[in-house]
């Protein structure tokens, strides 16, 4: 616990300069004072997926000696089995995802998970652009407003596509859709130094080759997709914590996403 608030007041510092020279209670202080937003989406059995991976299943798991499901009545305890793929709900893609010698997930630094939080929010431009994709000069035009993407940030893409995730799975799913062009994603991590990338779409961008996703793990970056509530997070100032769990060697899992507002 001692090493996360740690992180996180390094993380919040760069927001929040009055941190500096604050003890670690301090710091945990003033973390638990502001306002958290969850920025992962629930997952279920009839949760968007892309079609190949095909939809995920959950029962009661059962006793290997009698096949009996566990239940509280009986065994005092009940518990679930999944099955799903593991680019699934809001997850993490690691490099390796699309790199065969790439950072696998349980090889991704935890620095990397506590990271300065930017938005991009390009829903003004699709009334009449609905397939817009993140420009270099889109990006400019935010720092004119905002001042310069930290290095080392997190950099989030608002589409507000989250909201069909539930509400209308098959919009949700549609292609093309807003996302992320090359050109911004190379300025960003060339240029502006970010660590890391996310959207609330299920694929980064909609060329057929998907030149963005392709080229972002190939760089050994990871990203995280199907985000939730950007639209109640400012464009700057706040701190992401994402986590996910520590498997073996994972190429891909379901990740949990959470915003520090400044």
């Amino acid at each position: 616990m001692t090493r996360f608030v740690a992180a996180l007041a390094i993380s919040l510092s760069l927001a929040a300069p009055c941190l500096a020279g604050e003890t670690l209670a301090d710091a945990l202080r003033i973390i638990q004072g502001k306002e958290i937003v969850d920025l992962t989406q629930s997952f279920s059995p009839t949760t968007p997926v892309w079609s190949g991976f095909g939809q995920a299943t959950m029962s009661a798991a059962c006793d290997l000696k009698t096949h009996n499901p566990f239940t509280i009545e009986h065994d005092g305890f009940r518990t679930t089995f999944y099955s799903m793929v593991g680019q699934y709900g809001t997850h993490v893609d690691p490099p390796a995802h699309f790199r065969a010698d790439g950072m696998t997930m349980d090889e991704i630094p935890l620095k990397q998970m506590i990271l300065p939080l930017v938005v991009f929010d390009i829903t003004p431009l699709l009334p009449k652009d609905p397939n817009h994709a993140l420009t270099i000069d889109d990006i400019k035009a935010w720092e004119k407003e905002h001042g310069t993407v930290p290095a080392g940030a997190f950099a989030a893409l608002r589409t507000d596509m989250s909201k069909d995730w539930t509400a209308n799975p098959l919009r949700f799913k549609r292609s093309p859709f807003p996302a992320w062009s090359l050109a911004a994603i190379k300025f960003l991590f060339e240029e502006r130094k970010v660590t890391a990338i996310g959207h609330e779409s299920l694929d980064t961008d909609t060329t057929e080759t998907m030149d963005s996703e392709t080229w972002i793990l190939k760089q050994n970056h990871y990203q995280i997709e199907a985000m939730a509530n950007l639209d109640k997070v400012p464009p700057a100032g706040a701190v992401i914590v994402v986590t996910w769990p520590k498997v073996e060697h994972g190429v891909g899992f379901p990740a949990r996403a959470i915003a520090i507002l400044p």
